[in-house]
């Protein structure tokens, strides 16, 4: 069974669009994220997710959003050099999007509609919250901004 989640549209931070069914039969964690916040060194962890695991199916979204505080005012090639420089970042990222509001991207509408926060909440909080995708698109788990990328190692390691 194919997940409506492959459907949703999405630009690369280098250009050029694709869907997420590139990644269908892989195991996604989407995060939005940003290079002036609290939480920024989280990208760190994210890359050690994405060099440990990548190769048993694994693979890091990073989506740049500029909702929190405006801790992301980059252009595309300012937030992929910082990335690339400061935490050498490697998994994917895509263009700065919404992920709250009526601009919200439709990934974030549909992650959220799937996988509510705490008390049933859909909206995002903050930079930095997580969702892990099975391979089949099928089931999602939403994490905290303050969860850190070690603390999802047995999750994924669960769900690969």
């Amino acid at each position: 069974m194919s997940s409506p989640l492959y459907d949703i549209a999405v630009e690369r931070l280098a250009g050029g669009t694709t869907t997420l069914g590139e990644y269908a039969g892989k195991v996604l964690l989407i995060v939005n994220t940003a290079s002036q916040c609290g939480l920024t060194p989280h990208y760190a962890g994210l890359e050690k997710l994405h060099q440990t695991y990548q190769d048993r199916g694994l693979v890091v979204l990073g989506f740049p959003c500029n909702q929190f505080g405006a801790q992301e005012p980059g252009s595309a090639e300012e937030i992929g050099a910082f990335c690339a420089k400061n935490y050498g970042v490697t998994f994917p990222m895509f263009a700065k999007i919404e992920v709250n509001g009526d601009g919200a991207h439709p990934l974030y509408k549909y992650l959220k509609q799937h996988a509510k926060g705490i008390l049933g909440t859909e909206a995002i909080k903050w930079n930095f919250t997580k969702f892990l995708v099975s391979r089949d698109g099928q089931h999602i788990e939403r994490y905290a901004p303050t969860t850190t990328p070690d603390e999802l190692v047995k999750d994924i390691e669960g769900i690969l």
